[in-house]
């Protein structure tokens, strides 16, 4: 192997990596080939591999003359369990989903402000929430749209890329860039000056197909060891409740069948897709929560014009920079079953043939003779076929493997033809009876990443061969913006629906997702940027940021609906639809003042007038004007009397994809939530606590042995008990 320790020289390879299963080998390799100064890109979520980026941080760090940066994103962290009571009831829990998940150390340090001198790490995105007044993540925050991070990676001197891959048991000659090939792909295929690229195997890691899929020899060095097979960290589903589904309920109204589906991870994301489930499975009582809420009253133009309530014949494709859980279980559902293709021609002609995308509940397209025959009536097949038309014929699924080019000529099962233009019916006849391929190849989802449950890897890992084959990993400039075979996405993504949240939204349309206003990062930008501008871009294409009307804390509520904010991700003139629990306000191409009207209608009443008398003070709105009847009871006891009216119709679960919580572990979790409630206020707390003391009967102590306060020695850890006790027959109903 030829080295460079030179960072901005290309460097030279052999054809196939070095292979190892050593861990100091692999860093003195990375040191010799990178040098001193070591920058390591790494990908965003689950596809770094931590067992090789703690050798190295581990060794720069005991080594003051070397030098680590670390580019990465969403940093995952084995959660804490905390203390008191909250700590009892979740160690176990997280002990049995994270033993075994081998997190970064570095991570562990920058939280302690304990990064050395020689270290620093990067972040293009972390975990929401999670780093606010983390002074060493705060401070090296890089804030850029995903699809320019490859970009900035390389323009930051990046000489390594790393991250884990998954083979076909010892078989290594093909590998999978499993979870991450969004940056990987970006980074090979753009990058003149070409990084050192080390791969370590984890056999855990789902192994996709398609632009995933990869020679191994694109790597300079891989790890193959079975103490590196760690346990893949996994996102437990979040529980959805009332206010997540009543904005889902808002938001598949606005899906068309036939379009395009892009959709986030996260409680509202679950409630997206659990609401096209409903729609699609249980029309009736569909229709009647749409009734319940007064959908087509309050916001039918907007739903008439962008979106249906009807059921899904067609069905939806697909494209999404992370591939959430739910898109899987809606591909099992037969919701998201059309399928696109990597061909501007045929896909134009399928645009003008939906019919055929209904045939099948996997959205396969059969190949038949009389397809063959239309498609090369309307010249989507060339009149001959020579060497290059049969190769994209048998991409597409047209013509199968008994259709070969040898020594310039066309044999199909062993037949030879001199003439290939296909006016030639003895040509036509042996393509028909024995040429055709069974399907076309179709993908009905594309996706940058995936990050989720242990459930959601399981499921990939067993998906059969056509199945996995409709999923398509690949670069994230694929999804995430036009630029690139523009021509073929357009045609691709018809009636593209962009769904994302957002923290705060503004009464004149701008949005704040990633930051506070003194600039701590919260979160990032990510693709929402480039998916609210694709939607600008495309003509049938609508962007929806979906908010949460109001947050509370410590008994205080606030409207997430503000007039202005000192920081903002999506500016006002690329504003489109918002959707709160209260319903959908469509902006895009409004005037101000009808920005703001629109806007206050999905805002909690509580804090209607005082926005609508700041727009007036401000000059933006008519000094007579009033919030309409139909709009001005957005309360939560009205949102609370029609959500009990739809779960009478149709229940919701609370976990629509599943959960890793057991049933005790879910009333636990429900008890909890009452003592959390109380806990801003003294005297219900005391309540709490006295109605627990006061309780004579055996219902709680199953949940007590659980929670390890079936015999208390501590006052702190009795009065836990009283309060829990407490809160439990409130949720019992004793």
């Amino acid at each position: 192997m030829i080295t460079s320790n030179d960072s901005n020289t290309s460097t030279t390879k052999a054809s196939a990596p070095l292979i190892t299963n050593s861990l100091d080998t692999a860093v003195d390799e990375i040191i010799q080939r990178c040098g001193p100064d070591i920058r390591l890109s790494t990908p965003l979520g689950l596809g770094k591999p931590a067992q090789l980026i703690n050798a190295l941080y581990h060794r720069v760090k005991g080594e003051p003359t070397l030098t680590l940066k670390i580019y990465t994103a969403l940093t995952l962290e084995r959660p804490k369990p905390g203390s008191g009571i909250k700590g009892k009831f979740l160690g176990p829990i997280f002990k049995r989903l994270f033993d075994g998940y081998v997190g970064m150390d570095y991570i562990v340090d920058a939280r302690a402000d304990q990064l050395p001198d020689n270290i620093e790490v990067f972040e293009f995105f972390v975990k929401s929430g999670g780093f606010i007044g983390i002074k060493q993540i705060q401070r090296r925050t890089v804030s850029s749209n995903y699809t320019h991070i490859a970009r900035d990676m390389i323009d930051l001197g990046t000489n390594i890329i790393t991250q884990i891959i998954s083979a076909k048991g010892d078989d290594l000659s093909q590998v999978s860039l499993g979870c991450n090939p969004e940056l990987t792909l970006n980074v090979m295929r753009e990058t003149k000056v070409k990084p050192m690229f080390v791969g370590q195997v984890n056999r855990n890691m789902p192994y996709m197909g398609n632009d995933a899929e990869t020679d191994s020899s694109i790597f300079d060095l891989i790890i193959d060891n079975s103490d590196c097979e760690s346990t893949l960290f996994a996102t437990p589903n979040m529980a959805v409740g009332m206010q997540d589904y009543m904005i889902g309920l808002y938001a598949s109204t606005l899906v068309k069948d036939g379009g395009t589906l892009q959709i986030g991870i996260g409680s509202l994301g679950d409630a997206v897709g659990y609401a096209l489930k409903h729609r699609n499975e249980d029309n009736a009582t569909y229709q009647k929560a749409l009734e319940h809420i007064q959908l087509h009253e309050r916001f039918g133009e907007t739903v008439s014009r962008w979106g249906s309530s009807e059921t899904f014949q067609q069905g939806l494709y697909g494209c999404s920079e992370m591939f959430v859980s739910g898109f899987l279980y809606l591909m099992k559902d037969g919701i998201v079953k059309k399928q696109v293709f990597q061909d501007i021609q045929l896909q134009a002609w399928i645009n003008h043939h939906p019919e055929l995308c209904v045939a099948s509940d996997t959205g396969d397209i059969k190949v038949t003779a009389e397809l063959f025959s239309q498609l090369q009536c309307d010249k989507v097949i060339a009149d001959q076929l020579n060497q290059e038309e049969l190769h994209r014929l048998q991409k597409l699924g047209l013509l199968n493997a008994s259709c070969q080019w040898q020594d310039n000529t066309l044999h199909i099962n062993g037949q030879q033809f001199e003439s290939t233009n296909l006016q030639n019916p003895e040509l036509i006849k042996a393509i028909n009876d024995s040429g055709l391929g069974e399907r076309l190849h179709g993908t009905c989802m594309h996706g940058g990443f995936f990050l989720g449950p242990q459930a959601f890897y399981q499921e990939l890992r067993t998906l059969t061969p056509a199945e996995m084959k409709r999923i398509n990993m690949t670069d994230i400039r694929y999804m995430n913006h036009l630029y690139g075979q523009e021509e073929l996405k357009r045609q691709q993504r018809q009636h593209a629906r962009f769904i994302n949240t957002t923290f705060m939204a503004h009464t004149l349309g701008a949005a704040t997702s990633d930051a506070l206003e003194n600039g701590q990062m919260v979160s990032g930008v990510g693709g929402q940027y480039n998916f609210v501008a694709q939607a600008h871009e495309l003509p049938s294409a609508r962007s929806i940021l979906m908010i949460k009307a109001t947050r509370e804390k410590n008994g205080v509520v606030t409207s997430n609906i503000v007039s202005h904010y000192g920081n903002i991700t999506i500016p006002r003139h690329l504003r489109d639809i918002f959707i709160s629990e209260y319903g959908i306000a469509d902006v895009r191409g409004r005037c101000d003042e009808d920005v703001i009207k629109a806007m206050l209608n999905i805002t909690d009443s509580r804090f209607q007038n005082g926005l609508l008398e700041q727009a007036k003070q401000n000059g933006k709105i008519d000094d007579k004007y009033t919030i309409p009847a139909i709009h001005n009871n957005n309360y939560p006891q009205v949102l609370a009397d029609n959500w009990a009216k739809i779960n009478r119709d149709h229940p919701f679960p609370a976990f629509p994809f599943g959960t890793d919580f057991t049933e005790m572990e879910l009333q636990i979790g429900a008890v909890l939530k009452i003592m959390a409630a109380a806990e801003g206020s003294k005297r219900a707390l005391l309540q709490l606590t006295w109605r627990g003391y006061q309780y004579r009967g055996d219902a709680a102590e199953q949940y007590l042995i659980r929670l390890k306060l079936n015999n208390p020695q501590k006052m702190s850890e009795k009065i836990e008990r009283y309060a829990f006790i407490g809160a439990l027959c409130q949720y019992l109903g004793l």
